[in-house]
């Protein structure tokens, strides 16, 4: 199975993907911010359907205009701080017109579906090092502003007060989002960004421990969950964006089943 250069490249994206989401997602699902995640992958398919309308590289085109999106969503909080949601549907509507308009006018120098569904097993060597070096500045940035994250996660009023750079922290939080679904895409597919970004974390946070276990836990599900849709999907020949999704929502429902079932 290994004995072919594409399938070690997809193998090495795998690994990728389930250290970065994690890392990631459970800042967004404690700051209550899931939905953000989806929003940012229809970003990522404007940006792709831009970088094969100027023949430049889609997944750094897909992080460039998902970054721009992340940072306008910040922006706009500033004008809609009780309707984020509202934000969201503007950001995913202006992102989801552009994609659609490029692609239906035929001027597009590739198809823009593989984006959609994901595929591992045509992972080029520019894919592979753009997902490292996104990767490699997305881990070592959380893990130097750490600390921080975590206190503007669980109250943003109370960590400005005490002197941290809110603002700062949320552009550079946007960023890191957009650095973990343009590395996504190309393999796990826009459509699905979102179940890797989130279901880990929920499967974690149903063992009801402390950050850094539930963070750990995330780590755990994630790898779990990719590296077995990784080779679910090689067997069956199916999309492994997809085949990954319901493998982490079947861990998710494994893991409820049996707290219910150890519960006292």
């Amino acid at each position: 199975m290994f004995s072919y250069d594409f399938m070690q490249n997809a193998l090495f994206i795998s690994i990728c993907i389930a250290i970065l989401c994690p890392c990631i997602g459970i800042f967004i699902v404690l700051k209550r911010y899931s939905m953000i995640g989806d929003t940012l992958a229809h970003s990522s398919l404007a940006g792709v359907t831009l970088g094969l309308l100027f023949r430049e590289s889609p997944v750094l085109a897909s992080f460039a205009f998902t970054a721009l999106s992340g940072l306008f969503i910040e922006f706009l909080r500033q004008y809609f701080k009780k309707y984020t949601d509202l934000i969201l549907s503007i950001v995913l509507s202006v992102s989801v017109g552009i994609a659609i308009t490029l692609i239906s006018s035929g001027h597009l120098h590739a198809n823009a579906d593989a984006y959609l569904f994901g595929s591992m097993l045509t992972v080029s060597p520019i894919d592979m090092a753009v997902t490292a070096v996104l990767s490699l500045f997305a881990v070592v940035t959380v893990i130097l502003n750490y600390h921080q994250l975590l206190y503007i996660t669980y109250d943003e009023e109370a960590s400005r007060i005490a002197g941290v750079h809110v603002k700062r922290l949320n552009y550079l939080f946007a960023f890191l989002v957009a650095a973990a679904i343009s590395v996504s895409i190309r393999s796990v597919g826009i459509l699905v960004i979102t179940s890797m970004i989130t279901l880990p974390v929920a499967s974690a946070l149903q063992l009801q421990k402390g950050f850094k276990t539930t963070f750990l836990a995330s780590l755990a599900y994630s790898f779990l969950s990719i590296l077995s849709g990784f080779f679910l999907s090689y067997f069956i020949g199916a999309a492994p964006g997809g085949v990954t999704a319901l493998t982490a929502a079947f861990l998710l429902l494994v893991t409820i089943f049996v707290k219910q079932v150890l519960r006292p």
